[in-house]
Formats: C-alpha cells, structure tokens, sequence
C-alpha cells in the first residue's frame, strides 16, 4: 500500500490485534500505526548504529497531510545513513531542556519555598532576592544546560550584571548562583561549579552616616504612603528594613508602647522588643487606619511591603525635584545612622546595642541569652531622645535643643 491521506484515513485495525503498523510499500519504514483507541499516527522505524531500534512518531493523521511526514521519514532515514540518530538526539535535546539552567532554577525555587520539602527553605525575603537573581539577573544562561554551563559562560554573564547593575549587585547575585550551584552538585545535576575560581574582591564595609541636613531632606521627601512610612519608622526605630516592612497588627501594643519582633523574624533569630516613640506611634496608627483586622500593617495584603526598588527609585526622585544633594544613600544607612547619632547624643555603646538587638560587645555569649531583657528604660529613653532629634531637625531647629543623656554603664 502506498500511504497517501486517503489510504492513512481508511486504515482500520485488523481483527484480533490492539495496535498495528501499516508499511509503507514505497518508503520502506514509513508507516501509520493504528490503535484500538482509533488514534492513527505516522512513524518512522531504523536502528542506529549501535543496532538500537528507533521508533519516532511524526504526528497524527488527522493534522499532517501523509506528504508532509513522508518527507519528515525520508530527512530521518537519510540521517540514519550517515550515521546519525535523529530520534536519540531529539530526546537528548528534550532531556537538556529539562534540564537546562531556567527548569532547574525553577524547581531549585519550588524547594526552597517548602519547608516541607527543603529544611532549608529560605526566608521570604531572602527568597524573593535569589529568585530576582535567578530569573532576571542570570537570565543569559537560561538555555543553556546546566552541566554545560561554564566558568566562561558565568564571567560573560556577570560582567553584564556588572556594567548594568554595579558591582553590589554583582557580588549579590554570584552569591545566589553560588547556593544553586552547590544545590545542584548536591542533587547530582552537575559535577563541578562552574564558579570556582571566580573572584569579585570583597565588598568594603559600608560606612556611610547621613547628617542633619540629609535627614531633614529624607524625612520631607518621604510621600504619604506605606513606604514613606516605613523609611520613617526605620530611622525613629533603627530596625532593619525586613523588620519593618513586615511590621504585623499582633506585634504592636499601644497600651505598653512597643513592638515585639518574634525570633522567626530577627536576624539572629531572638526574639527583640522595640520601645515606641511617640512619633513612630503616630505613623504606625497613621498606617493601621481602617485595616487592623489584618495581619501585616504595611504591604497590599497580608505578606508585607513590597515592591522596594521602584518605592526608593521613587522617593530619589522626590529628592531630586526638591533639590537635594544627596550622595547615595541606602535603606540600610538610616540604621547606621541611627546608631552613630544616638551615640552622638551620649548614648552608651550597650544600650545602643540592646536597641539594634545586636548579640556583640556586652550581649555576647551566656550573658546576652540572659541579659535581653535588660536595659529596657535606657532603650525607651534613648529612642525617645532620638525621635525628639529627628523631629527637631526636621523643624529646623538647633541640635543644642535636644537635651543629651547618660545611661548606666
């Protein structure tokens, strides 16, 4: 029979047998197979050169017209003799697509969201930045196999990190690549780090402390949203931005005027107290207005502010339309400052410690495991002290009108 789209559409299953092949007559090895399903599809059949048999399915004859697929066999079979495999070469090619760097991210992330299936699943702050990483920054490597990625394919990639996005972001998203990797060795996907040897220099220590004048500039510029809140509240609180961003409804207490941030989300995993000053009580309350019934105080539901990048983008913007001169400047560095200000003001080293929950210098060790709770007056006076020195710069009023203080040594 020569297999046409009349003959293929008339084939019928011969009696007593639940799967058949009809061969072609002018095509040897081209055929329509048939099952008890009435599925009729075209294939193609050869051994390799190992004498391994291959069987390929070219498509269903309801959809390919029968010369289309004849063709397809004839490109098959004409490989076959020059020694190739079309059909283990197209399943290598479905395997290294499974397994190319962007399947394997993927479910790198899916793991590292469960703590189910992961012990080690991450924070979902530090999830959401190994993600950003993953899929945006190492984009470049997404179809690429992952055990064929390579030290050059790696320092090809960073360096565009680099060029678009600095050297911070370069260092941070290596670090995310690092851990995938080691995963991935882990898992036996691959059988080196392709990272080994690479080398970005360390980052220096951040050093940087606004002062008056660009507090001043900050505070103003911040916009009437839950982001201005929150740069607001980490200078009065001097906590880290995660802490706050995720500030929940069950963590404030109004009557004792504090926060309670639970060990699941302090970096060195105590539980910490935050004295509240009246300022930053006025922004929390301005922040919970009509949605106390809900979990996190900042964010559009209930897992927190997010959206960090264009919220700072915007609020450097605001400054520039005001016309200040700011170098750069981080999130981060209101904490900094918060803790050199306050020292500015004859706050003494372990309380200021106590306020930042640091576990160093007077808190370390046993000691610190007993001693947290301590210093608690000496916290509350010296936020209070300092939220009265943010206010009064922002007012424009002299520094010497905040009177310093001493705590206990």
């Amino acid at each position: 029979m020569i297999i046409s789209d009349l003959t293929a559409k008339r084939l019928k299953l011969p009696p007593g047998k639940t799967d058949h092949i009809e061969w072609d007559d002018k095509l040897p090895r081209f055929g329509v197979r048939v099952r008890q399903s009435g599925a009729k599809t075209y294939v193609v059949q050869y051994r390799n050169e190992r004498g391994e048999q291959r069987r390929e399915t070219l498509g269903p004859v309801d959809l390919i017209p029968a010369a289309r697929a004849r063709k397809a066999a004839e490109r098959d079979l004409a490989s076959v003799k020059l020694g190739e495999d079309p059909q283990g070469e197209r399943n290598e090619a479905r395997r290294q697509a499974e397994d190319s760097f962007e399947s394997v991210a993927a479910r790198y992330i899916d793991r590292r969201k469960n703590p189910e299936r992961d012990e080690r699943a991450l924070k979902p702050r530090t999830l959401q930045q190994v993600e950003t990483h993953l899929t945006k920054h190492w984009a470049r490597l997404n179809k690429i196999p992952v055990r064929q990625i390579t030290f050059d394919h790696i320092k090809e990639a960073i360096s565009k990190i680099r060029a678009d996005r600095g050297a911070f972001a370069a260092r941070r998203a290596k670090a995310s690549l690092s851990k995938f990797f080691s995963w991935a060795l882990n898992e036996g996907l691959v059988g080196a780090s392709p990272l080994t040897g690479l080398k970005l220099g360390k980052e220096p220590a951040r050093t940087r402390v606004l002062d008056d004048r660009e507090l001043a500039q900050i505070w103003r510029a911040c916009p009437d949203n839950d982001y201005g809140r929150i740069v607001r509240l980490l200078l009065l609180t001097g906590q880290r931005r995660d802490e706050v961003g995720l500030m929940a409804n069950g963590e404030i207490d109004l009557e004792k005027r504090q926060w309670s941030i639970p060990e699941t989300r302090t970096k060195n995993g105590l539980p910490h107290v935050v004295p509240l000053s009246d300022a930053a009580i006025a922004i929390i309350k301005d922040a919970r207005a009509g949605g106390e019934h809900r979990q996190a105080i900042f964010g559009r539901d209930d897992t927190g502010f997010s959206g960090w990048s264009k919220a700072k983008q915007k609020i450097d913007r605001r400054l520039e339309q005001n016309g200040a001169e700011l170098e750069d400047w981080r999130l981060h560095d209101l904490r900094r400052t918060a803790a050199t200000r306050m020292a500015d003001l004859g706050v003494l080293p372990h309380v200021i410690e106590a306020v930042l929950n640091h576990i160093s210098g007077h808190k370390a060790g046993v000691a610190g495991i007993y001693n947290r709770a301590q210093y608690m007056p000496e916290r509350r006076q010296a936020l209070d002290l300092w939220a009265a020195h943010v206010l009064a710069i922002v007012a424009g009023k002299a520094r010497s009108s905040v009177v310093t203080i001493r705590g206990r040594s």
